[in-house]
């Protein structure tokens, strides 16, 4: 019902009240009746409180009511909705407030949601391509050598090294792909021990050390005491590779430097990777540990990878209960570091 209704139907009532505790009033002055006067008072006051409060109640707090039990329906048990709605407490301004709260909390989630679903189109279009470009890599050499290349025996070999080539990185995002969905899922296990991460670090570089050769880029690291910590080493030799291979990959052409740096934090280590290369813009740092995306696609493809080890990496130290940031600077270089957790004999 209308508010204006309520109000009438409220005014009509308290009129005809009013009109008997005249009429008694009426009777006292013409019968001198002091009796009837105070009852047709106190009738009038009880009846019009009466009538306003079951008329208010039914007409506008059973409906306010409905909304906040609307709101609460997911949020309380029916034994704490029901006390609360029959609880005096609840008044008009508590009431305005849970509904703007609730609106606030509504508009944050339905924000999340057009977040999640643009990441997921964008999700579903970037794995599209990176297999679609190997894919159709592989058809294309195996299409011209059916269609007669395979009579010459140099063009057979060089197709089909090419076509494997198509082949690993298949397999290598495949396997990508299964690793983090695994380390979403919480079943990898880590194999936790204490190792000495510098020794780590030191055989890491000397794997990089010809394609840092070739790259013109310098791989400085200078740690001669051991530094303990705990952690599974075969994934943290992951994350290290993947974090020195894209410091070699995107320094500068020539005259680069990637730096690694281990600091101690009383019950953790830093270790900072940092190079001198092109770094990062702004908008895009948070969004570098994503699935497949890349802040340059075409310099990224450029060099190869599956688009996925920064993924792999940060679930990797999360799954250790430790941190991994970046910072960045346009042509000046960007730095990635994590913690580990310091062993202690």
């Amino acid at each position: 019902m209308k508010i204006k209704s309520l109000t009438l139907r409220i005014i009509i009532f308290s009129s005809i009240l009013f009109l008997a505790l005249l009429t008694g009033i009426l009777v006292w002055f013409k019968d001198n009746l002091f009796l009837p006067t105070i009852v047709a008072a106190f009738v009038f006051i009880l009846s019009n409180y009466f009538y306003v409060k079951y008329t208010i109640d039914r007409e506008f707090y059973d409906k306010v009511r409905t909304i906040y039990k609307n709101i609460y329906n997911y949020k309380v048990s029916k034994i704490d909705l029901k006390h609360r709605i029959k609880s005096s407490k609840i008044g008009l301004d508590e009431i305005n407030q849970e509904v703007s709260n609730w609106m606030d909390e509504n508009d944050k989630q339905i924000s999340n949601m057009i977040a999640l679903e643009k990441y997921r189109k964008e999700y579903i279009g970037n794995v599209a391509h990176e297999l679609k470009t190997p894919i159709f890599n592989i058809q294309g050499y195996v299409s011209t050598l059916l269609d007669g290349a395979m009579e010459d025996p140099h063009l057979t070999k060089k197709y089909l090294i090419r076509a494997e080539a198509g082949i690993d990185r298949l397999i290598a995002i495949v396997q990508d792909l299964d690793t983090i969905t695994q380390l979403e899922l919480d079943e990898v296990q880590l194999q936790i021990t204490h190792f000495n991460i510098a020794q780590l670090i030191d055989e890491v570089i000397d794997s990089f050390e010809l394609k840092a050769l070739d790259r013109k880029v310098a791989l400085v690291f200078h740690n001669l005491d051991p530094v303990m910590v705990e952690a599974d080493k075969g994934r943290i030799r992951q994350v290290l590779v993947n974090l020195i291979e894209n410091a070699i990959k995107y320094s500068k052409d020539e005259n680069g430097e990637v730096r690694i740096k281990i600091f101690d934090m009383d019950d953790q280590y830093l270790v900072e990777i940092s190079d001198k290369g092109i770094g990062i813009e702004e908008k895009d740092i948070e969004r570098v540990f994503e699935r497949f995306y890349r802040t340059d696609k075409a310099r990224s493809r450029e060099y190869g990878g599956t688009g996925l080890g920064l993924a792999i990496v940060k679930h990797i130290i999360e799954a250790h209960n430790q941190t991994i940031n970046v910072r960045s600077t346009i042509g000046q270089g960007t730095v990635f570091g994590f913690t580990l957790k310091k062993h202690v004999e």
